[in-house]
């Protein structure tokens, strides 16, 4: 809507996208919103140039080709998930806290788009010196250099961190995508009940560990289950730097027992 109360139509925003220049942000900015609605196949550079308004020439002025269309697009959602800030300071909140803060920004912004996890993937392996890698990988290892992890261990440390998260938010997110397919009448409840049931009645002797947990299928909170493995990674840091485990482990005073 604008100012003077009347509402913006398709024909107006065209008219804006028009009167804007054109860059490389826009066009990234433009991909994601056709990622979101479209899929990677949506995402074509016609759909694109109606989505702007503007010529496919015009576009690959700023792009090459679909690959750096990703990659473009890839970059905007982690320039925005994971903002450049300055070394975090630990006066500011608790370092078990600023690491879930960065290991949930990754989870939601992957929740948030189905189609990111994919192309981290592969970011990570063709491209591990651009943008999106180096936006990821320095986001964890602040935090992992903060907890006072040896400098000899801050690449392995930060990498298990760091895979540990991707794969764990791609998983929730492949898991979100999946129970979308069921349609509306399949619930999350219903659908781990139904699970939970079938681990239940496995062959107790080839698989007892299976049937041990299937109880807590049904009940489980998938953030607060992501989280609890950041926190068995941060143990083990604790556990295998020393100097790492009270900034690691500490946990915030409690309240007295007035009983």
């Amino acid at each position: 809507m604008c100012q003077n109360g009347r509402v913006t139509s398709r024909t107006d925003k065209k008219s804006q996208r028009r009167a804007d220049p054109l860059t490389r942000e826009r066009i990234a900015e433009a991909a994601v919103e056709l990622l979101d609605t479209a899929g990677e196949r949506g995402l074509t550079f016609p759909a694109l140039s109606e989505h702007l308004s503007t010529g496919p020439g015009a576009i690959y002025w700023h792009v090459s080709d679909k690959r750096d269309l990703l990659g473009a697009a890839t970059e905007a959602v982690i320039g925005t998930a994971l903002p450049a800030q300055p070394a975090p300071s630990p006066q500011a909140q608790p370092q078990r806290e600023q690491v879930h803060a960065v290991a949930l920004a990754l989870y939601d912004a992957i929740e948030a788009h189905p189609w990111l996890s994919t192309q981290l993937a592969a970011q990570l392996s063709r491209n591990p010196w651009g943008p999106v890698t180096a936006r990821i990988f320095e986001g964890i290892s602040r935090q992992v250099i903060a907890l006072n992890v040896p400098a000899h261990s801050w690449f392995t440390a930060t990498s298990a961190l760091m895979h540990y998260i991707l794969g764990a938010a791609a998983q929730n997110a492949a898991n979100a995508a999946s129970a979308r397919e069921l349609g509306p009448e399949v619930n999350r409840a219903s659908f781990f009940e139904s699970v939970s049931q079938a681990w239940q009645e496995l062959d107790p002797h080839t698989y007892p560990s299976t049937r041990a947990v299937a109880s807590h299928l049904s009940d489980h909170d998938d953030r607060e289950q992501f989280l609890a493995g950041v926190d068995l990674i941060l143990a083990g840091f604790a556990a295998t730097y020393p100097s790492a485990a009270e900034r690691t482990v500490a946990q915030p005073p409690r309240r007295p027992d007035n009983s």
